[in-house]
């Protein structure tokens, strides 16, 4: 078990833009409770999450699981059915394997029936400004300070559609790192889910990714989940935080041994993350990375993608220019 020092602090909040309007979001004043994430601390003097030229290593030390083959069902509506039959995943433990059409339906891994709640292709182009007007589902944070301090969440400067990929484009304006959150779904809440998201990103230094499920009672001591987790053009790290640890500023996370997805995030890549009543596990193109049976959250949470300056690494330079582009998400409850 390893711990994570708190940088989430909802002072900062200005504003919150929630799909085509804004609204303004009280100061709770909860140090604690924010939907940035924190930098990796494995206990004192650890190194970072990400090292120098991180090597993944093996996940041997993950349990290994029973994951049936994805079985599909009717699709949610309005989602059309795929006019082509979707490959059968060519391993019996590929839940969630990489594939360039987005999965629509309900799938069955480990035992159970997930059913799908949300599905987004981006096929509607949108210019920078527009995207929270023509994805209305869509929220997005506005306004305020990111987890390092140094980005500021501006979503009609970095947010676009285009090409069948919702773009996050991290740059600098006036020496300003510019910067974006969105929650899919909006603030929609679950207990227990299922979520893969196809995305890539450039390799960039100053910037990074992370998909979480964060509590909707924004208390951070409820948990918290991380997958994908990297600096941009990094290789992941998944983590999932023990609930009820919070101490002194800081979460406990599990997997107490550190793993990591078997390769960087320069090439698309399908990361999916199965919260269940008693595990969070963590897939890599289907390839099961790491499964935590001690941290796992019991209260609803919301899913969010978050692109933001690099945690514990300096100054992010302002020539820095980097890109995430999410291909699809679709989300199970």
């Amino acid at each position: 078990m390893w711990n994570r020092t708190a940088a989430r602090d909802w002072r900062r909040i200005t504003s919150i833009v929630v799909a085509a309007g804004t609204v303004a979001a009280s100061a709770l004043g909860i140090s604690s409770a924010h939907d940035h994430h924190h930098h990796h601390a494995g206990g004192s003097g650890s190194s970072p999450t990400q090292p120098a030229t991180p090597t993944p290593p093996t996940p041997t030390s993950a349990p290994t699981e029973p994951t049936p083959e994805p079985t599909a069902s009717a699709p949610i509506t309005p989602a059309p059915a795929p006019t082509t039959s979707a490959p059968t995943p060519s391993s019996p433990s590929n839940p969630a394997g990489s594939t360039t059409t987005m999965p629509t339906g309900n799938v069955t891994s480990n035992g159970r029936t997930w059913v799908q709640s949300y599905a987004e292709d981006f096929d509607t182009a949108a210019a920078k400004g527009s995207v929270l007007q023509k994805y209305p589902k869509m929220a997005a944070y506005d306004g305020y300070n990111d987890t390092s301090g140094q980005g500021l969440y501006a979503p009609d400067k970095v947010l676009s559609v285009a090409n069948g990929n919702l773009d996050f484009d991290l740059h600098s304006e006036n020496g300003q790192p510019l910067v974006a959150t969105i929650l899919p779904d909006g603030y929609s809440a679950q207990t227990t889910g299922r979520v893969s998201v196809r995305y890539k990103t450039t390799k960039t230094p100053g910037y990074k990714f992370v998909g979480m499920m964060w509590p909707s009672s924004d208390d951070w001591n409820q948990g918290e989940i991380d997958w994908p987790e990297a600096d941009l053009g990094g290789v992941p790290r998944p983590a999932s935080a023990v609930p009820g640890t919070y101490s002194n500023g800081a979460m406990h996370f599990e997997p107490e041994s550190e793993q990591f997805a078997p390769t960087d995030t320069t090439g698309y890549h399908v990361a999916t993350t199965e919260w269940d009543k008693t595990a969070v596990r963590f897939y890599w193109d289907g390839t099961l990375v790491a499964t935590t049976t001690k941290a796992v959250p019991t209260t609803p949470m919301r899913v969010t993608l978050q692109a933001e300056t690099a945690i514990g690494e300096g100054t992010t330079p302002a020539s820095s220019k980097g890109s995430v582009d999410i291909d699809w998400i679709s989300i199970w409850k």
